[in-house]
C-alpha cells in the first residue's frame, strides 16, 4: 500500500456531507438519525445514572426514590423529596444546573441531522435557482 493510499484509508469519515456533496439518500439519512438518537439516549442514560448515584449515596434515598428525583430533575420538572443534608442540597442544585445543559445538549444531538438536512436542502435549492 502506498503512502497516499494509507492516508486516504485512514481519513475519518465526516459526520455530515459537505455543502458541495449531493443530498444524502433517505435510507442513509434515517440510519444517521437512528445513530444520533441512540447517542442521545445513551447520554441521557449516563446522566440519569449519575443523578441516581448522587441521590442514593449523597442524599441517602433508596434507588426508586433516587430514580424518581433524577428523572424529574432531568425532565425539568423539579425534585420530589426534601434533601436532608447540606451536601444533598448542594448535589441536588448542581445536578439541576447540569441537567439543564444535558437537556439542551441532548436536543442538539437529536435534531442536528434534521437541521443539517434542512440547511443542505435549502442550499441545494438556492444553487439550482442560479
Amino acid at each position: 500500500m502506498t503512502k497516499n493510499a494509507a492516508k486516504k484509508s485512514s481519513k475519518a469519515v465526516p459526520l455530515f456531507e459537505h455543502v458541495s456533496m449531493p443530498l444524502l439518500d433517505t435510507r442513509l439519512f434515517i440510519r444517521r438519525q437512528i445513530k444520533f438518537t441512540i447517542i442521545a439516549f445513551c447520554f441521557l442514560a449516563l446522566c440519569l445514572g449519575l443523578g441516581m448515584s448522587g441521590y442514593h449515596w449523597i442524599a441517602g434515598l433508596n434507588w426508586v426514590h433516587s430514580y424518581h428525583n433524577a428523572t424529574m430533575i432531568l425532565s425539568g420538572m423539579g425534585e420530589i423529596d426534601d434533601m436532608p443534608t447540606n451536601a444533598a442540597r448542594i448535589f441536588s442544585g448542581s445536578y439541576a444546573l447540569f441537567s439543564g445543559v444535558v437537556f439542551l445538549s441532548t436536543i442538539a444531538v437529536l435534531f442536528s441531522p434534521v437541521v443539517h438536512r434542512f440547511l443542505h436542502i435549502m442550499h441545494v435549492e438556492n444553487d439550482d435557482a442560479n
